[in-house]
Order: C-alpha cells, then structure tokens, then sequence
C-alpha cells in the first residue's frame, strides 16, 4: 500500500513538474489608438517579460500607428515615455512584434514605412501561436 501511495505522489509531482517547465507566452494585440491604454498593455507586457514569459505583440487598426516610422505619440506619466518607446524597449528586450496583415493595406502604407524589427503577421502563424496552451492572450 505504501508503495502504491509513494509512486502515486510521485506520478503527480512529475505531472506538476512538466507543467511548470513549460515557459508561458503572451500574446498582446493592441487595437486602440488611446494613449493610455497602449501604455498599459506595454506597462503589463513589459511585467510579464520581466517575470520571464515570452511576449508577442501584434498590433492592429489604431494601435498599428505605433509600428509606423515618425509617430511619436503621448507622453505619459509618471515615467514620462510614450508607448512608441515603451514598444521599442520590448522588442530591445525580445519581444516579438507585428502588424496585423490588414493593416498596410487598409492604412495605405508599405513594410519600410514601419519602424525597424517590426513585422507583418501572419494570420495562419498568430493563430497556431495562439492556441498553444501555454499562450495567455490579452486584446487592448
């Protein structure tokens, strides 16, 4: 019975230990041109970076203006950063970040109009991504 009980807690503990190797991942798409609410998804992503999941940032509609080469954007406080640099300090960090396949199209403008590092997502690849269990999702 002892033996029975012992593998057992130890089949369970290997089954929690495989669980807790298995990095997590976030998926941050953002979709509004708020300043405040762009902040706040990178403020969050920058977190789960920094507690060592991996970040992937797509950015549609609105927030695609963050990828576009000469925004500036909005000055937040209390670190006094706007998005735009709070994005870029992610992907200095690792991150991967994309425009969502409509975006250029629909914005009238090309992959070189979009800051360096940033590509354009592809819709079969974000969707496999996102459906790993290990992904978190989280829309802006």
């Amino acid at each position: 019975m002892k033996k029975l009980i012992f593998t057992i807690a130890l089949g369970c503990c290997s089954a929690f230990q495989a669980q807790a190797q298995t990095p997590t991942e976030l998926l941050v798409t953002i979709n509004s041109g708020n300043a405040q609410t762009q902040g706040m998804a990178m403020v969050l992503a920058t977190q789960a970076m920094e507690q060592k999941a991996g970040v992937r940032v797509l950015l549609c509609s609105e927030g695609g203006q963050l990828a576009v080469k000469g925004k500036e954007g909005v000055v937040l406080k209390p670190r006094n950063v706007t998005p735009n640099q709070m994005l870029q300090g992610l992907m200095k960090n690792g991150a991967k970040v994309e425009v969502c396949a409509l975006f250029l199209p629909n914005s009238g403008l090309q992959p070189t109009d979009l800051i360096e590092g940033v590509g354009v997502a592809k819709p079969a690849d974000v969707a496999a991504y996102m459906l790993q269990g290990n992904v978190k999702n989280l829309t802006y």
